[in-house]
């Protein structure tokens, strides 16, 4: 049963991911308010720097979280391919047990240096976890963790895809919250005069 990159599980469109009940994201990112009515929101209030300071506090956070989400996708998406190669990798050392050959292969020693292989059936792989820990694994073992391994990096991109969607929103409407706040100070300030 040969399997290519493509034919493993993989986030389409029509999967929706939607965050829990109540919850306006999966990252727990707050709710940016538009104000309709700036005159009613500024009643009694003379200037409007202590709420434009405010929004632009939150606008900053708001930058902080799009950058960590932002590294959070790129480092998954370096993940996911590595992932899918072990997979394909687990297939063949699979197919050749069962026809019982042995495989000739390169390995990465260290960057841009390859070393040859002859790999006799096994039915036993090691997996690096991170943080300089390898683990062996039986292939089917192997392939059922690389396997759910891939599909919650999948999901997590969904997820981060959503949030930076809806962070962006939210980052949008206190940009334009924080004009209309200006304009509002400019106005009243001519008013004065």
């Amino acid at each position: 049963d040969h399997r290519d990159l493509h034919s493993f599980p993989t986030r389409r469109s029509s999967d929706l991911l939607v965050p829990a009940e109540g919850k306006t994201s999966f990252s727990g990112i707050p709710e940016s308010q538009f104000i309709d009515d700036v005159d009613n929101y500024m009643k009694g209030e003379e200037k409007a720097e202590e709420k434009i300071k405010a929004l632009d506090d939150l606008h900053q956070k708001y930058k902080f979280m799009e950058n960590s989400l932002v590294m959070r996708r790129k480092r998954l998406r370096t993940q996911v391919p590595d992932i899918k190669s072990s997979l394909l990798m687990i297939q063949k050392l699979r197919a050749k047990a069962a026809e019982g050959e042995k495989m000739d292969t390169q390995f990465l020693l260290s960057d841009q240096v390859f070393a040859k292989a002859i790999i006799p059936p096994t039915e036993k792989v090691c997996l690096w976890l991170g943080a300089n820990v390898m683990l062996e694994y039986t292939l089917d073992d192997a392939e059922v963790l690389l396997s759910k391994n891939l599909a919650s990096a999948e999901t997590n991109l969904g997820q981060i895809a959503f949030d930076l969607d809806y962070l962006r929103d939210q980052m949008t409407i206190t940009e334009v919250t924080m004009a209309r706040l200006y304009n509002w100070d400019v106005k009243k300030r001519k008013e004065k005069k």
